[in-house]
Formats: structure tokens, sequence, C-alpha cells
């Protein structure tokens, strides 16, 4: 009797434990289901924002009515990375003038002296926007009131979100500025 008592309370424990178990293999698998219900619908959200920004700044771009806020300097080839903190540092493209405030390294050969491109361009030549496979070429030139040319180069980063400047001229290194390009 004791005998039958014990495997009746462990068929009835087994019986407890296999429903138990079930029930979270069950209830595990509905979690799955809801967690990657989950996951898909948030990477869907962020293909769409990211879709939307890069209509945004791809619109932004071709608008000519942008600004570039610099975040870095440095002296090509190979010159020490400096920050920008100044808030006031800026390139302002506009349909009708480049308004341009921005540290620069003149100078070929050491030593360099820092100056402050602070000009309003009136016009600029040159002024050409090529899309590419990772965003956006922006090119032109401009004399900046001297008698040196001097090129400025964007590669705008549509995925990515960020800019990278370069100026150039004959007769100074080349300066490149990575940064970020805000709608005005």
């Amino acid at each position: 009797m004791k005998r039958t008592l014990i495997i009746a309370i462990g068929v009835v424990a087994l019986l407890v434990l296999g429903f138990t178990i079930s029930g979270v293999a069950q209830e595990t698998q509905s979690n799955k289901e809801s967690r990657q219900a989950q996951h898909e619908a948030r990477q869907q959200q962020r293909a769409q924002r990211l879709a939307e920004y890069r209509e945004h700044l791809d619109s932004t771009i071709l608008s000519h009515n942008y600004r570039f806020v610099p975040e870095t300097m440095q002296q090509l080839p190979g010159g020490m990375m400096r920050n920008l903190q100044n808030p006031c540092y800026e390139i302002i493209v506009w349909s009708e003038a480049v308004d341009v405030c921005i540290p620069f390294l003149k100078g070929y050969t050491p030593p360099y002296y820092p100056v402050v491109f602070n000009y309003v361009l009136s016009s600029v030549q040159g002024y050409t926007v090529e899309q590419t496979d990772y965003g956006w070429h922006v090119t032109f030139q401009s004399t900046m009131f001297t008698a040196t040319t001097f090129t400025f180069s964007f590669e705008i980063y549509s995925h990515y979100g960020g800019a990278t400047l370069t100026i150039s001229s004959p007769f100074y290194n080349s300066m490149q500025y990575t940064g970020n390009i805000f709608g005005i």
C-alpha cells in the first residue's frame, strides 16, 4: 500500500511537473514571438527614421541653404587634430552667398600662424553639387578677397549625418574639418 501510494504521488508529481514545464515552454514561446514582433517593429521604425533623415539632409543640401558647424580641425597631411569649442565657427551656405567664419593655419612650413577666415562671400566660383554613394560632394572656390584661390570641398554623409570639409590652396597646406550639417 505504501509502495502504491509513493508511486501515485510520484506519478502526480511528474504530471504536475510536466504541465508546468509545458506551460513555461508555451509561455516562453509566446514571449519569444512577442519579443520578435517588438524587435521587427523597432527595426521598421528605425529604418523609417533613417530614411526620413536622409531625405531631410538631401533636401537641405539641394536647397543650398545650410550651415556647417565644425567640431575638429587638422592640418594636412598628418597635423595635430584640434577640437573646436567656439560656437562662432561656422560656414553658412545660402543660395546667394557664403558666410565663412572658420579658423585656418597659414604657412607652408613651420611656424604656422593661426588666422580666422571671417568673410561674407557674395559670389563663389564653380559651385557644384554631386550626389555620391555615401551622400553628397559639394565644391566651390573663392579668393576670399586675397590673391590666393581657396577651394572648399564638402563630403556630406547622408547615412551617418556628418560632414568633412577640406579647404585647400596652392600656397598653404590643406585644412580638414569634421562637423555637422544643419538646415537653415
